[in-house]
């Protein structure tokens, strides 16, 4: 094994329960873009890393997918605690020169940083980012203030932290701990390794709690512009008993004609998401003359359109959609088409507006030949 080699491993196996919510923090969105995606990203662009592999939690297989789309990686599951989960992902890893491990939740990560890790490596076995305390700090009981600290000499510890593989694989087999380590640099230590520290970067605080998620968030939309798109869709009755809309089977007199399914609705979206980008509208992506569309549903067409706006770094902020038609009435049903819309683009429902109206029987609609639809979408992608 080339002694040079360096191999990055990202630690993400945590259920993200101090956030709270239904998704791990890792899997989060940050300016539309997971986490995770910002942390592997910074390591396999790095010149000086020549390979990535994460450690997932049990049963996130598909959420690493979906966070990831088509990046090349590797992947293994982790253990019960973080230390359990470091060292399921060396023996993964099998052998190296030397290793990056990197906390997912750490998604903004400076490639001088990592240059000045790497060379720390040729002076000690082990080497970390930290930063210095610059506030003041007291003991705190039940409240009460104590005694100050002194500052000098205490440091924040950042990852990544970086070691020489055999070294810190040998010092994660052999931990007699009686506690789980705070850090991988502790285990190190205890084997007796040299660790030093390397100036790190207030850019790799770790998002821990809500106010992490909107203090980035806030950062990066200064880099970003919002834009406006507009969508319209029409599709004549035909024989049947319901109409697809929203992603949503509605029983009523007639079908909707069309290659696909003929949601009107969720063609109308997608084409607003499409206009956001600049990237044609949905026949260009789903021609009618290809029959792998045929009675293909459209939540897939919606879904891919989304996917485009997120390869481009875009946050989806709202989305508002009118429906055109005498009926079947849409209003029974707008509560549910906005949780499907929202469910099938991992937007909060808060984001989806769904509205009807009628053209007081006039035109087309108006005697009830077909069904029409618009639709307005609201996005913020990065400054080009």
């Amino acid at each position: 094994m080339d002694e040079n080699r360096v191999v990055a491993l990202i630690v993400a196996a945590g259920s993200g329960s101090r956030m709270g919510g239904g998704i791990p923090k890792q899997y989060r969105k940050v300016a539309g873009v997971p986490v995770i995606a910002r942390a592997f990203d910074a390591l396999v662009s790095h010149p000086k890393v020549d390979a990535v592999h994460i450690v997932i939690g049990a049963s996130q297989e598909t959420m690493l997918a979906d966070a990831l789309g088509d990046r090349v990686m590797t992947s293994s599951p982790g253990g019960a605690t973080r230390r359990e989960s470091v060292r399921a992902g060396l023996e993964a890893i099998g052998s190296a020169g030397r290793v990056l491990i990197h906390d997912a939740a750490r998604p903004f990560l400076p490639a001088t940083v990592i240059d000045r890790l790497i060379a720390a490596l040729d002076e000690a076995e082990g080497a970390i980012p930290a930063l210095p305390v610059v506030d003041t700090l007291v003991r705190a009981e039940g409240g009460v203030l104590g005694d100050n600290v002194e500052r000098e000499g205490l440091a924040r510890v950042q990852t990544p932290q970086a070691f020489r593989f055999d070294d810190i694989l040998a010092a994660h087999r052999n931990w007699s701990g009686d506690a789980e380590p705070t850090d991988d640099a502790q285990v190190a230590r205890a084997a007796g390794h040299k660790v030093l520290a390397v100036p790190g970067d207030a850019m790799l605080e770790k998002l821990t709690h809500e106010a992490d998620f909107a203090a980035a968030e806030a950062r990066l939309g200064a880099v970003m512009t919002s834009r406006v798109g507009m969508g319209y869709d029409v599709h004549a009755f035909a024989e049947g008993d319901h109409v697809m809309l929203c992603g949503l089977k509605i029983p009523h007199t007639h079908a909707l004609a069309g290659h696909s399914d003929a949601d009107v609705g969720l063609h109308a979206i997608t084409d607003a998401l499409l206009g956001t980008i600049a990237d044609g509208d949905i026949g260009s992506h789903f021609p009618p003359s290809d029959p792998r569309w045929k009675g293909a549903d459209s939540g897939k067409f919606l879904q891919h359109a989304a996917s485009l706006v997120t390869a481009k770094g875009g946050i989806i902020d709202h989305l508002d959609l009118t429906i055109i038609c005498e009926a079947p009435k849409v209003g029974p049903h707008r509560q549910a088409m906005r949780e499907r819309i929202a469910e099938l683009l991992g937007l909060p429902i808060g984001r989806v507006s769904v509205k009807a109206t009628t053209t007081e029987q006039l035109g087309f609609t108006g005697r009830r030949e077909g069904m029409a639809a618009q639709a307005v979408a609201s996005v913020r992608v990065p400054v080009e």
